[in-house]
């Protein structure tokens, strides 16, 4: 059997242009949506050429035209939609719903892998307001799919490092800090934190595997399993330098929340189940997923204390 033929929806966004990259690399036939909606984004229109050059294929679809979508379906195998599910970037998680639409109107396709990647959502019942709408928009996504009876793959379980490790995990900032760090709580939550090439690296490599097919993968490589203080540690080591460590409470963590907008809200509750309940790693994987450097040892991750050399 030759590797499946993958359509992305999605395939300019953060996490969309790494899985197109991905695909490549790993020899499947990769499809991307050209959506009209980019308008005048130049910077998408040459992320697009782009993949044309390194051998992707532009398929014409909107989410405002159903029949194309279902017509872009049915040119692949394998659909992947890692849209934006981050409050501070553009929050389409419900979009997804006409795509289930179109996968089971075209009927063809053998696996579907929504827009997920971070906490499992089927474990964030408890979450709080107003950060608990992501999680509780991607079960949404998940009932219609699991209703719909479409295959599927659900990616879960790693924090970006662009967003958590070159930062200290701080909150506003994406660089690390000169003197000070803020530590949550007493800083040994376990979090588990991912390269996004890795990220996508892992994600392709389930499409043809029948051992993740209605599977949960756990993106929780061990050496990459967390402290935030190691991570500081880390860091400290690398600079020769110690810094000054602030540790704010649980309480005081969730009283900042006041007055920031919605997505610093969001940011604030997510923050807080990653490093106060540790929410990305404080659960054993039961029968219902895997653990992605398991099923594929040949993934050579990268292991953030090399991923810190790039900041220093």
């Amino acid at each position: 059997m030759g590797k499946s033929k993958v359509l992305v929806v999605g395939g300019t966004g953060y996490v969309g242009r790494r899985i197109v990259r991905a695909s490549l690399a790993q020899g499947h036939p990769t499809y991307v949506l050209q959506r009209p909606e980019i308008g005048l984004d130049v910077d998408k229109l040459e992320m697009l050429l782009g993949f044309k050059k390194q051998g992707a294929h532009l398929v014409e679809g909107s989410f405002s035209d159903f029949q194309s979508l279902v017509d872009a379906v049915k040119l692949v195998d394998v659909v992947i939609c890692p849209m934006s599910g981050a409050h501070n970037r553009s929050h389409n998680i419900l979009m997804q719903l006409k795509l289930v639409q179109a996968i089971k109107e075209a009927g063809n396709i053998k696996r579907f892998l929504p827009s997920e990647f971070g906490f499992d959502p089927a474990r964030m019942g408890h979450a709080l307001e107003p950060g608990r709408v992501t999680f509780d928009e991607k079960m949404i996504v998940r009932k219609e799919i699991q209703d719909a009876k479409i295959p599927f793959t659900y990616v879960c379980g790693a924090a970006f490092a662009s967003y958590f490790a070159g930062n200290l995990s701080q909150m506003g900032t994406l660089f690390p800090p000169k003197e000070k760090v803020l530590i949550y709580g007493d800083g040994n939550a376990k979090v588990t934190i991912l390269e996004e090439d890795d990220i996508a690296a892992y994600t392709i490599k389930t499409i043809d595997d029948p051992r993740t097919l209605n599977k949960t993968l756990y993106l929780r490589p061990p050496e990459n399993e967390l402290s935030q203080k190691q991570l500081v540690e880390m860091w400290e080591n690398l600079i020769g330098k110690k810094l000054e460590h602030i540790s704010i409470s649980e309480q005081d963590f969730l009283a900042s929340m006041k007055g920031m907008d919605f997505a610093g809200q969001v940011g604030v509750g997510h923050f807080y189940h990653m490093f106060y309940e540790g929410a990305l790693t404080n659960f054993e994987i039961g029968e219902e997923g895997k653990e992605a450097s398991k099923l594929y040892p040949e993934v050579k991750y990268t292991r953030m204390d090399e991923y810190l050399k790039l900041y220093t």
